[in-house]
């Protein structure tokens, strides 16, 4: 029985990087300041010189050694180890912006702290009125 060796294809596999990292091929484009089909052409090569793939890896936010040594059976193997006891999958996509629930607690604390001030205010001239008419 003879197994058949997939040849390292660098543009198959950049290709599948840019789409698990969910981006299309006009952006990674963008970034690297080349055109859409550019980079189509990059996808289907076999090869790519050393410091283009350089360039796409940082685009990419990952080495160019992750590129060279990805494998689509490892990027199952790797999302499948997270668990989600709610629904048994693995979502990574934040659904808010952290800096504006932070924005959104400031906000909420200093109304918190100018009613207070506003109560102390009231109390204190509810006090100095009863002062007055003793």
């Amino acid at each position: 029985m003879e197994t058949a060796t997939k040849p390292n294809h660098i543009g198959r596999k950049i290709s599948r990087i840019r789409e698990l990292r969910g981006m299309k091929q006009e952006i990674l484009a963008e970034e690297l300041g080349i055109s859409q089909q550019a980079v189509s052409k990059i996808e289907q090569s076999e090869k790519i010189e050393d410091d283009k793939l350089e360039q796409i890896a940082k685009v990419l936010g990952v080495t160019k050694e992750a590129i060279g040594n990805f494998s689509e059976e490892l990027a199952i193997n790797y999302f499948n180890s997270f668990n989600d006891s709610s629904e048994g999958t693995f979502n990574n996509h934040c659904t808010f912006n952290p800096l504006d629930k932070l924005m959104d607690a400031y906000e909420e604390n200093k109304k918190l702290y100018e009613r207070l001030l506003q109560a102390e205010k009231d109390k204190i001239e509810y006090l100095e009125k009863l002062l007055k008419e003793k």
